[in-house]
């Protein structure tokens, strides 16, 4: 997308979008789930999880150089080996759905996504035989590949398993950072393979580095100060009506 054919409109959603991935990436996890479908507003759908690629990998970097000595190496070992099969799922899937049918693909993951985020808040910390089954890490592992492959939406599910290993704040964020730090880069060469990252959407990007680089410092800021659950609250209804309209059209 060239971006001197963008509308004030438009580049204010993207500033919006690309100051929530600052956000959600340092303080608030969850809520860059807002960022993938309001992308999707301002562009054809597929375009827009290459335009969203290049700030969620400057994003990270913030997130890694302010957690980086909180992640817990033992779980991302467990989980990146199958998040590779997973991102192999995902890329087969992306190259056979073109504009028409991948923006509701975006909407029902988000929606899926959204579900599962909005019932871990509530969840009881009990004894779970599940997270602790041989086979729970592979599946979470895979989804989140083929999800964030899709449709840069596997925030939720790295969420859903990091909860149910019970760690503490900086270890959930530390290592989160560092997990999405690897797989992001892993898919830049599938998505400029697919023309999804171009030297147009590369511009778009650098002049929306400023915005990404605000939110991470907001959020490093402001992370005591804004109850996460009310943010998340607010987030996730934005990201469900975000949704719906893409499943509708």
């Amino acid at each position: 997308m060239n971006p001197l054919a963008l509308e004030p409109l438009q580049w204010a959603a993207l500033a919006g979008c690309a100051l929530l991935i600052g956000l959600s990436k340092t303080a608030l996890p969850g809520a860059g789930i807002l960022a993938v479908p309001l992308a999707a507003m301002v562009m054809p759908a597929r375009e827009s999880i290459g335009m969203v690629l290049p700030m969620l990998i400057f994003a990270d970097l913030f997130a890694v150089a302010w957690y980086r000595r909180h992640a817990q190496w033992s779980h991302l070992l467990r989980l990146l080996p199958w998040t590779v099969t997973g991102l192999g799922v995902g890329f087969a899937l992306l190259a056979m759905l073109d504009n028409q049918r991948f923006a509701p693909v975006i909407g029902g993951i988000v929606l899926v996504m959204i579900l599962l985020r909005s019932r871990l808040p509530g969840a009881k910390q009990t004894a779970d035989p599940v997270p602790h089954h041989p086979a729970f890490a592979p599946c979470m592992g895979i989804a989140a590949g083929a999800t964030t492959m899709l449709a840069n939406a596997a925030g939720p599910v790295m969420t859903l398993y990091l909860l149910a290993m019970q760690m503490p704040k900086h270890q959930f964020i530390g290592t989160s950072a560092w997990f999405f730090f690897a797989v992001n880069w892993i898919k830049v060469p599938f998505y400029a393979q697919q023309q999804l990252i171009t030297a147009a959407s590369l511009q778009t990007n650098l002049l929306l580095l400023p915005a990404v680089a605000a939110g991470a410092v907001l959020g490093i800021l402001l992370l005591k100060r804004i109850p996460q659950k009310l943010f998340n609250a607010i987030a996730l209804l934005l990201a469900a009506a975000s949704a719906v309209k893409l499943l509708l059209g």
